[in-house]
């Protein structure tokens, strides 16, 4: 019997009648040369054991030509790959299994040669040349099977973890299971320090949001983000940043306009963090580009939720510098930096390049146009909330 075919049969056969004892022989080298098989997580010794049964018993069916080997040598390698998938065992771990599986196969084929008669040990080149072979085909199936179960895992852990993420901006979070499932979902704690962003899709494709995520990894602040609307929200976990490196580390991606909530402290909060980021965004002009805290545009959100109290401060406040035909962008420039210098005519004088009672003849102008003295307490805060409403409507 010195044809190939028949002396492979012949060897199959006899390895599967000592397959117990290969086996053993087979478990033991994958867990010496594999912490994570020998650990028995997430791959129980039972398991192992079971699945190189099943894989060898196919492997030798198919090299010896047995009936049934062609039949489920590809179910049997695509069932293999989608279980290791399941159970997130590396692939790279299970595929020096199967090498391992290889040699191991051939040591035993090799010795089983090694009596035969010289005319058939002439063989043993094409002989491993086909063990070889089997194993490729099988180790390729599985890593093909491996890889698709993989992508339909991530697909669909992402689709969790989105949906979950609405249901944090949605305001289901206070159901303690919501918020529980959120944070395991998304990796983080349910309790920490977080803030919302709001970036506006002004100049982006909308099928084609901006991804702050990895360039936030870089200033050691995980997030996550999703598409809304005409919008892309995000989590940050904040832990010990400022809000201002926050913004920093966007405006650097130029994300274009975006509104940062104040922090909070449990992911129950998240939906009232949405709202605050929202009426950041909404306080900053369109296609502006800016970032902004809410903290930094309190005063803007406040005027923007009641338009009708910020058209009357303009209208009490303004109205006759408004009315002063050529007077008035210079007026409204030295009362805005009047103000934002301390009511000091000096400092305003200097960041106007111009002189000191010039700029008091301007704020007299000011306070004889409006009505209102510009040594009043009142007078100076409704001019400031005037000319904020006054931006925001420009």
């Amino acid at each position: 019997m010195n044809d190939e075919p028949a002396l492979r049969r012949e060897l199959a056969l006899t390895l599967l009648g000592d397959l117990d004892n290969l086996i053993e022989r087979l478990a033991d080298d994958i867990c010496a040369h594999s912490s994570r098989y020998a650990s028995g997580t997430p791959v129980t010794h039972e398991d192992l054991h079971r699945t190189l049964r099943g894989n060898m018993e196919i492997a030798l069916r198919e090299f010896g030509r047995i009936p049934d080997g062609e039949r489920l040598f590809e179910a049997v390698a695509a069932e293999n790959g989608r279980l290791r998938a399941e159970q997130d065992m590396p692939l790279a771990t299970v595929l020096q299994a199967y090498r391992r599986g290889g040699r191991v196969l051939w040591q035993a084929m090799a010795d089983w040669m090694r009596d035969r008669s010289p005319d058939q040990q002439h063989m043993v080149g094409d002989m491993a040349g086909a063990v070889w072979e089997t194993i490729d085909r099988f180790s390729s199936a599985m890593a093909d099977a491996y890889r698709l179960r993989m992508l339909e895992l991530q697909h669909r852990e992402a689709s969790r973890r989105g949906a979950l993420f609405e249901a944090l901006l949605d305001g289901r979070a206070g159901d303690p299971a919501v918020a529980g499932a959120a944070a395991t979902a998304l990796g983080v704690p349910r309790q920490d320090r977080y803030a919302v962003v709001v970036i506006a899709q002004d100049a982006h494709d909308a099928v084609s949001p901006p991804d702050p995520a990895p360039a936030l990894e870089g200033w050691g602040l995980w997030s996550f983000w999703r598409p809304r609307a005409d919008t892309v929200a995000g989590l940050v976990r904040l832990r010990a940043a400022d809000p201002a490196e926050l913004a920093e580390a966007l405006r650097g991606q130029r994300v274009g306009r975006a509104g940062i909530s104040p922090p909070f402290g449990e992911l129950a909060a998240a939906a009232q963090g949405l709202r605050l980021a929202q009426r950041a965004l909404d306080t900053l002009p369109p296609r502006s580009g800016e970032v902004a805290s809410l903290d930094d545009r309190l005063v803007h959100a406040a005027l923007g939720a009641e338009p009708e109290i910020a058209e009357r401060l303009i209208v009490r406040y303004l109205d006759g510098v408004l009315d002063s035909g050529a007077e008035r962008d210079v007026l409204l420039g030295t009362l805005r930096t009047w103000l934002d210098s301390g009511c000091s005519a000096s400092g305003t004088a200097t960041r106007m390049f111009c002189h000191r009672n010039t700029i008091l003849n301007r704020i007299g102008r000011v306070a004889e146009l409006t009505g209102w003295p510009a040594d009043s307490g009142e007078a100076r805060l409704g001019w400031a909330l005037a000319l904020r409403a006054l931006e925001r409507d420009h």
